[in-house]
């Protein structure tokens, strides 16, 4: 029997198909799925899970004519092989032009690049509203997970669709956790509808005026097949609350036995991003689950390495510091917040949800009243709170501590990138922003910021290039700081190698590679450079680049973020017209959609050849003026 999924080009394709048929691509799909997030990782679990919701769909909407809005979007692998790219998860030449999110740009299919949570019903409130202005009459069709909803984003999303009436569907795909654990107040109404069939009165959603189905087998296609079709253009927004099961499949045997096999909470937070230590070929064993959990746990990558050192060195605080709050806006463990440690935290740790808008207030009443809190996330979500570090946190001088990792240029989704946090928090007022350049100077900073300092601080958690530096036994020692001073340890910038004629400024991530263009230009040039570690993002150290102009011709900066606002720029426009010319390297203003991290290096020009070209030609310049 040959593959259905030979045969699917397109949605039009399902609707000549049999329940059979449909269960038995539904399978198909699955264990393409496997397999590709196997040899490419992937957002598997969540994918598992809403297969059969996603064939459902196109079965009984006609897209794109109909619009169905991804939040997140990391759950679209089954919408991307059912609309005309299924040859990007068969043939590995094509696998490196896929999207791991929806895009625009691959497919009519898809409305939105998406890869924050939240925003799904608020786009389908937008679509839906110029549809009725126009006299349009397609379904606008929003699918949100329970983590989810637990954003502010989402709440106003669907406050709004009941005020704004007409065609709305909201497909909540409820598979009873998120990247972690889920929290808060709304997942106790969601289980008692999913334990009373949704008949619970106890029902968010008719409490803010929308009507409402539940499917409680929300991997079953011919419900789901069911519960759509009453749906189908009605002319007033509905939820349909599907009950599925994260990681549906990764079990042995038959259909009717994977439908027994799902995700444990923990397991979640392991195979969000990949599906590691698992063999290439065959059955997953039950017992893969742990070691898979424990693999991850031991990928030696900077997030979990300085995460852990730093969690470890708070929680040896708790017993002493009850204020001492670690609080996360879910996605823990990719930050090296595993399940052990926030057990013993007890109340010392909080996992808000998907809400980082509410981490960062709740970090300033915590604050406020004279508490602790440190919000540890990535450098991308971070921008999601943008309102509330500006206003909560450093207009009212709050002593909160931001841990701002994945930060830096690398091969990410266009929606991940971590190259604007610098530009962003170094241009809001009353924020210290701290760049370490080691493990031991991350906690120093650390044990300052939640210490004595008692203000506004920002930590940009090292990343690669100083953990393999650390681990190739060739640290840079840290700066002999005291982290119990309320001063400012690192107002000065620290002279690593006094050398002469150029002198190179290279900031936290990027002082590796700044060492690494001193030895290159000593060789190539049998110039031996000044080196410098300027610690801090947010105010220069002018002492500093007074005394470099008067025994230097050119100065050069190196920041491992985007140079257009940035720190390196703030050099340059400091020395402006003076003798002292400035060279400023970083990164360009650009969204880059899954660019090799070496390529974008190239395209910047901070490979140690480009940069050692630059400064030689400069000095020639120089030379030729004299």
């Amino acid at each position: 029997m040959g593959k259905l999924l030979d045969s699917i080009d397109s949605p039009k394709d399902l609707k000549v198909l049999s329940l059979e048929e449909l269960n038995r691509l539904a399978d198909e799909i699955r264990q393409l799925l496997i397999s590709f997030c196997r040899r490419h990782g992937g957002h598997l679990g969540s994918n598992l899970a809403t297969i059969e919701p996603i064939i459902a769909l196109h079965y009984v909407f006609d897209m794109p004519h109909d619009h169905l809005i991804f939040d997140v979007s990391h759950q679209a692998y089954t919408h991307k092989i059912l609309t005309g790219r299924r040859r990007f998860y068969t043939d590995p030449e094509s696998q490196k032009d896929l999207s791991g999110f929806t895009s625009p740009k691959e497919s009519p299919y898809d409305d939105f690049m998406l890869g924050h949570t939240g925003t799904s019903i608020g786009l389908a409130c937008g679509m839906a509203a110029q549809r009725d202005a126009t006299g349009g009459k397609a379904n606008i069709i929003a699918l949100i997970g329970d983590g989810s909803l637990s954003s502010g984003p989402a709440f106003e999303g669907l406050d709004w669709a009941a005020e704004q009436g007409g065609n709305l569907i909201i497909v909540v795909n409820d598979n009873e956790m998120s990247i972690a654990e889920n929290h808060g107040g709304l997942y106790k109404s969601l289980a008692a509808l999913r334990a009373s069939g949704g008949r619970s009165s106890d029902n968010p959603f008719r409490a803010l005026g929308l009507d409402y189905r539940y499917v409680e087998e929300g991997n079953r296609i011919e419900d789901l097949i069911e519960a759509f079709r009453q749906v189908k253009d009605t002319d007033h927004p509905v939820v349909v609350h599907i009950h599925t099961r994260k990681g549906l499949g990764l079990g042995q045997g038959s259909r009717g036995q994977i439908g027994s096999t799902s995700m444990a909470q923990s397991d979640g937070q392991a195979y969000m991003t990949s599906l590691p230590d698992l063999p290439a070929e065959g059955p997953v064993e039950a017992n893969h689950w742990q070691d898979g959990l424990d693999s991850l746990n031991r990928l030696p990558n900077s997030r979990k390495t300085y995460g852990r050192m730093a969690m470890q060195a708070l929680e040896a605080r708790f017993s002493q510091e009850p204020g001492l709050t670690v609080i996360s806006p879910a996605t823990p463990l990719s930050n090296g917040i595993d399940p052990d440690f926030r057990q013993r935290a007890g109340n010392h740790y909080r996992d808000v949800g998907i809400a980082e808008s509410h981490a960062i207030a709740y970090a300033a009443g915590i604050a406020k009243a004279g508490g602790t809190p440190v919000v540890a996330t990535s450098a991308t979500f971070f921008q999601r709170a943008y309102d509330q570090i500006e206003q909560e946190m450093a207009l009212n001088g709050s002593a909160v501590t931001l841990l701002v990792f994945s930060t830096g240029v690398a091969k990410t989704d266009a929606t991940h990138s971590g190259t604007a946090d610098m530009v962003m928090m170094r241009g809001i007022p009353g924020l210290t922003c701290l760049a370490p350049t080691s493990g031991t100077e991350f906690l120093d900073m650390l044990a300052w910021a939640t210490g004595p300092a008692r203000q506004p601080v920002v930590i940009r958690v090292p990343g690669e290039r100083t953990l393999a530096t650390e681990r190739a036994g060739k640290p840079i020692a840290p700066v002999k700081s005291d982290s119990t001073t309320a001063g400012q340890p690192w107002d000065r910038y620290r002279i690593l190698q006094q050398g002469r004629t150029v002198a190179l400024l290279a900031l936290g991530d990027a002082l590796p590679l700044g060492r690494d263009l001193a030895d290159s230009l000593k060789a190539s040039l049998g110039l031996k450079p000044t080196l410098v570690d300027p610690h801090r993002y947010d105010r220069l150290d002018e002492q500093t680049l007074d005394a470099l102009a008067s025994t230097h011709s050119l100065v050069a900066t190196l920041e491992d973020g985007q140079l257009d606002g940035g720190w390196g720029q703030a050099v340059a426009a400091y020395y402006g017209p003076s003798r002292v010319r400035t060279l400023a390297f970083g990164a360009a203003k650009e969204f880059k959609d899954r660019v090799p991290q070496a390529a974008l290096l190239e395209r910047y020009g901070m490979t140690v050849p480009a940069m050692t070209r630059a400064i030689s030609d400069a000095l020639a310049d120089q030379a030729s003026w004299i």
